[in-house]
């Protein structure tokens, strides 16, 4: 069984469910196996930076109007980055009536703070972790396809190109574009945040348990194998990896996503949600530590939340583009391959809000996200 197929691991522990109900931890079948399905039910539900935007705005919904005011008056927003774009280069609205709503989420490598992306300077950043997340019209399912940062595609006016540098040479609106023309698919909303973010955001929930599949040093610790607590510092060396690891680029992205997954655990199972006084440092650190587009408001989050509170961890799908491998591009750079074939009809599904419906009808198609990562 290769690393990109689905496992069960030490890590597959019943979590509590984001938005209601509780994991239950079921064996996955190998890739193309009957569990498919079934194995989603011991992935935690909601990662990365929407889950931690879904509990803020549960959260602020029941701290009241002043808790609600404060931390909007905390969230960058980002001048917005959809009126520079041409509206005949975006792609095209949804015909339907309930369509789904599509957030791009980015985590930068630079070292400025995310919660300045209005200082974005040409060439200063590159973005380290792409993801898109599709809440489905009908608010039954939740899907995060990541895309590897140096997938080699076209960036409108500047050629063929690794997807991270159009966050380089254009900041929000030409990585919207440029995602926007690989995908097919309309972008609604834009959030932003850097890796030392994330670490602040991790020490003010207490550290984040991860399953390590091997001993490791990190940040100056070392650590066995097996569930170990990390502090911020140490789960941002955890997340930054790349050189060590067989598959490189491809692990990376894997524990990019496990850190985002713990991070929720550790929300839901170290008591924040239920002590007033965790839960004002919780969300006080989340809401300085991101950078949103200016129509993402507050009470947009909490009419999405509303919506989405019957989803349970069965219902989120959490994959990477399928892609082809590595290579080289004719000018020398190290470069992931999209895979044309497969991508289509999953960008597709994305397009057509289908993707659980596509995944349940080609369980080989993509692969998840694994219970325990190298």
């Amino acid at each position: 069984m290769s690393d990109n197929e689905q496992r069960t691991g030490d890590d597959a522990a019943p979590l509590d469910d984001v938005l209601g109900g509780v994991g239950t931890t079921t064996p996955a079948a190998g890739k193309g196996g009957t569990g498919r399905r079934t194995g989603r039910r011991w992935r935690i539900a909601l990662i990365s930076v929407l889950a931690v935007v879904l509990v803020l705005v549960l959260a602020t919904a029941a701290g009241g109007l002043w808790l609600r005011g404060r931390l909007s008056s905390n969230i960058e927003t980002i001048a917005d980055p959809f009126a520079s774009i041409d509206s005949s280069a975006r792609a095209p609205e949804q015909d339907a009536e309930n369509p789904a709503t599509n957030i791009l989420l980015l985590g930068s490598d630079s070292r400025i703070s995310a919660g300045d992306p209005n200082q974005w300077e040409a060439g200063a950043q590159r973005t380290d972790a792409i993801m898109l997340v599709q809440i489905s019209g009908d608010h039954d399912d939740v899907s995060v396809m990541s895309i590897p940062r140096d997938s080699w595609v076209e960036i409108p006016g500047y050629g063929d190109n690794k997807i991270n540098a159009a966050f380089s040479y254009g900041g929000p609106s030409l990585t919207i574009q440029t995602v926007e023309q690989l995908t097919g698919v309309r972008i609604d909303h834009f959030v932003v945040a850097d890796f030392e973010s994330f670490a602040a955001i991790t020490d003010a929930i207490g550290g984040v348990t991860i399953n390590l599949k091997t001993a490791q040093t990190l940040a100056g610790t070392e650590f066995n194998t097996g569930a170990q607590l990390l502090n911020g510092e140490q789960a941002l060396a955890y997340a930054r990896e790349r050189k060590s690891l067989p598959g490189g680029d491809f692990d990376r992205v894997n524990r990019q996503q496990a850190w985002m997954r713990a991070m929720v655990g550790s929300v839901l199972n170290n008591g924040i949600l239920t002590n007033p006084s965790k839960l004002l440092s919780f969300l006080t650190t989340v809401t300085e530590n991101l950078a949103v587009d200016e129509g993402f408001t507050i009470d947009e989050m909490q009419s999405l939340a509303a919506d989405v509170r019957g989803i349970h961890s069965t219902d989120i799908n959490f994959m990477t583009v399928p892609t082809t491998g590595t290579g080289t591009s004719s000018d020398g750079q190290s470069i992931v391959i999209l895979d044309a074939e497969a991508d289509a009809p999953l960008f597709e599904a994305f397009q057509n809000d289908e993707v659980d419906d596509y995944l349940a009808d080609n369980p080989e198609a993509v692969d998840l996200l694994p219970a325990t990562v190298n």
